[in-house]
């Protein structure tokens, strides 16, 4: 055997020792949006009280995530910023280098988007402006989008309409989510869009555009609303 071929063989095993120690060291993040038990579908009728509604656009920010492990060391993503889009089933997984094969004990994470990123200008990837998910300067980033119709709304179509952000006190709509887990390298997050509905009156509260009393509502429901499978 040649010294070129020997080395050709050692350069493969080195390459592929290193994507099986990426792989490894990576944890998969797998957002599954749903409507109680079922997967949640646009354009679907569902049912909550007496009311009947169904969904057209939903996107929210996952960001900061944090990793505590059973050993009480902690692993925090830099650049930590996830959009998370209904029609895009690309951005419902991702991964992060976790850094450690070992035990999680608890997921922490935020829905939305800091105040450092809101007044940082231009920014790319899922901050891009051209997302649809930023107000302006004054206003920031909108964590958290959903739209569509009911029967309770007595508007224009029946719609209804939540663009859930702002910055600035006492208007901050980020929120932090700390969810016990017990897993490795692979996390089900789940969001049950019932729970939020079920504490909204549509024929009240169908159009929130702005920060607000009512945004703040909103965003602090939604720190109910998530799981892990």
């Amino acid at each position: 055997m040649t010294k070129k071929i020997v080395l050709f063989i050692l350069c493969l095993l080195f390459f592929k020792s290193a994507i099986a120690q990426k792989e490894k060291d990576s944890l998969s993040f797998r957002i599954k949006l749903k409507w109680k038990t079922e997967n949640l579908e646009l354009n679907k009728n569902y049912c909550s009280k007496n009311d009947t509604l169904q969904f057209s656009l939903l996107k929210f920010y996952v960001s900061g995530i944090e990793i505590n492990y059973d050993d009480g060391s902690i692993y925090k993503e830099k650049n930590s910023y996830h959009l998370i889009d209904f029609e895009d089933d690309n951005s419902k997984i991702f991964t992060i280098s976790k850094k450690e094969n070992k035990s999680i004990s608890k997921l922490i994470f935020n829905v939305g988007v800091d105040s450092l990123a809101s007044v940082s200008g231009a920014l790319s990837g899922d901050l891009d402006l051209q997302n649809g998910m930023y107000w302006a300067w004054q206003s920031g980033y909108i964590n958290m989008k959903i739209e569509g119709k009911s029967n309770s709304c007595k508007t224009r179509k029946n719609a209804f309409q939540f663009h859930i952000g702002g910055y600035l006190k006492p208007n901050y709509a980020l929120r932090k989510i700390n969810i016990n887990c017990n897993n490795k390298n692979q996390i089900d997050l789940v969001m049950d869009i019932s729970k939020l509905f079920e504490e909204i009156d549509l024929s009240e509260t169908n159009s929130i555009m702005i920060p607000g009393k009512e945004a703040m509502k909103i965003a602090d429901l939604s720190t109910k609303i998530f799981t892990i499978e």
